[in-house]
């Protein structure tokens, strides 16, 4: 008998558009030999299964089910792509995990952890893996920006402590820069991570625990057309490079796979996710984790799983029987 999958996307974060295009290719992709494939667009208090462009079925979140053509439907497994709150920061993970209904990305903790940037860095960092120097301000309380800048240096970046697609992200190249720069950020988020700058490449590196199995997936380098890799970088054409497989040498290659392994055991990951991390001449940083990363068809793991010759169809099917067994 076919498995019934809820494929989750949307939210309620400025990554909403960016979590349907991520569920609606997971559900082109999914084996329908296999799996009953539904979307479930969830954007705050509207929980809608999308059966095709226009129409649409309101979910019991008593039991997180839908009721069609006489037949009551519950889900035996969740395929969670929604980047940023609920879906990263744990809040769906805990729902799920009260109504038993197994999903494919890390548990309720984890999620909670790895999206709070500074909380994620302070266990990244008993590690001795290298960070950039941080300092987390709250909303309301008072800071000193010049003691600020004395200590992380010019240029800096701003940035939500708990966010992602570099949404509300600035790069601050001058004193009088950084006051509109934690405004946008606090408009995203109540805490706000101010880092030291590192100079080097951007690589990414994707993790996958399948069964006994550990894939560790081609690296991509990400070569911003802009300041840095942010939003519009990364979801408009051209503005960005992203190469598979990096152009790194043997040695660094080794090390950045290494150190994504470990990070991924040492933070208690669960499927797909996407580390990313700076590379200097000298040190390998740390910059962050994607618990639940872009599954777009021009999204960096899936432009690592083809290069490690894994069809789409493959992966997402992988995520789902991972949780299953």
């Amino acid at each position: 008998m076919k498995k019934n999958v809820a494929v989750v996307c949307g939210g309620d974060s400025g990554e909403y558009e960016i979590s349907i295009n991520s569920g609606k290719l997971v559900c082109e992709y999914l084996d329908r030999e296999k799996y009953r494939v539904f979307l479930i667009i969830i954007r705050k208090n509207s929980w809608k299964a999308m059966l095709d462009e226009s129409t649409e079925i309101e979910v019991d979140k008593n039991d997180f089910s839908i009721f069609h053509a006489g037949e009551k439907i519950r889900f035996d497994v969740v395929f969670n792509a929604i980047h940023g709150t609920p879906g990263e920061d744990g809040k769906l993970a805990g729902y799920f995990d009260i109504l038993g209904i197994p999903y494919t990305n890390s548990s309720h903790v984890v999620s909670a952890i790895t999206f709070n940037k500074f909380f994620c860095k302070q266990v990244v960092q008993s590690s001795g893996v290298s960070l950039a120097d941080g300092v987390l301000l709250r909303r309301g309380r008072p800071f000193d920006a010049k003691a600020l800048i004395e200590r992380l240096k010019l240029p800096l970046f701003v940035k939500p402590n708990s966010n992602g697609s570099s949404v509300g992200v600035s790069k601050v190249k001058t004193a009088d820069e950084l006051e509109s720069a934690l405004n946008m950020a606090f408009a995203v988020d109540h805490e706000v991570l101010v880092e030291s700058f590192i100079e080097g490449r951007e690589i990414g590196c994707g993790v996958f625990q399948f069964n006994d199995r550990r894939w560790v997936f081609p690296l991509t380098e990400i070569i911003s057309k802009k300041e840095f890799f942010d939003y519009e970088a990364k979801y408009t054409a051209g503005m960005s490079d992203e190469i598979t497989p990096a152009r790194v040498d043997e040695a660094a290659e080794i090390e950045i796979k290494a150190t994504a392994s470990e990070l991924y055991t040492l933070l208690g990951c669960k499927g797909i996710v996407r580390f990313d991390f700076i590379l200097t001449k000298n040190a390998l940083y740390f910059l962050e984790v994607n618990t639940i990363p872009g599954f777009s068809s021009a999204s960096i793991v899936p432009q690592q799983a083809r290069a490690m010759g894994l069809s789409l169809t493959q992966l997402f099917g992988m995520a789902i029987e991972n949780v299953l067994t």
